[in-house]
């Protein structure tokens, strides 16, 4: 998009949050779109996002996870969420959105705690962040009001998983928030 690949916005927007950044992908290629980036496989085969999140636990820290199909997605953002998990000593912040979950559970903070009970729910056969998150003791929400502020959530949350959403995110790039 705009000459650069979705990935490199996703990581522009890390970099002044985060220095030590972590890609999980199961492509064999992967080890390439970085240089110099840890690559991390999924843990739990055929488990969905949340096998990525539970890959970025498994080394024991806590991880700030962004999909890395959000071209939009704001450092503001993120750093409103590392703070709250700060604040709180929450176990996971994720920001409501009018996605089917009604939150973004791919852009959030994972406490390490988090990390043990992950990976027993996958393991039981859990897959939907819903379904986690209810066992979660200390979920935070940033509220869509709290945000809003940052930008149009449906545009900072847009992930590109098909043609069509390429099309919509490329439509939108131009677009003033």
């Amino acid at each position: 998009m705009g000459g650069r690949r979705i990935l490199d916005r996703v990581v522009s927007a890390l970099l002044p949050v985060s220095s030590k950044l972590v890609l999980v992908s199961n492509d064999a290629a992967a080890g390439e779109w970085l240089p110099g980036v840890a690559v991390l496989a999924d843990r739990v085969l055929g488990a969905g996002g949340l096998a990525g999140v539970d890959a970025a636990l498994s080394s024991g820290g806590d991880a700030l996870v962004v999909a890395w199909d959000m071209p939009f997605v704001t450092t503001q953002v993120l750093e409103t969420i590392v703070a709250r998990a700060s604040a709180t000593d929450a176990d996971v912040v994720v920001p409501e959105s009018e996605s089917p979950f009604g939150f973004e559970p791919f852009c959030a903070f994972y406490s390490a705690r988090a990390g043990p009970a992950l990976s027993a729910f996958l393991a039981g056969g859990g897959r939907t962040p819903r379904d986690f998150l209810a066992k979660v003791p200390r979920v935070e929400r940033l509220s869509m009001g709290e945000v809003s502020r940052f930008g149009d959530i449906r545009r900072m949350f847009l992930s590109v998983n098909s043609p069509d959403d390429l099309a919509t995110a490329r439509a939108l790039e131009g677009v003033a928030q």
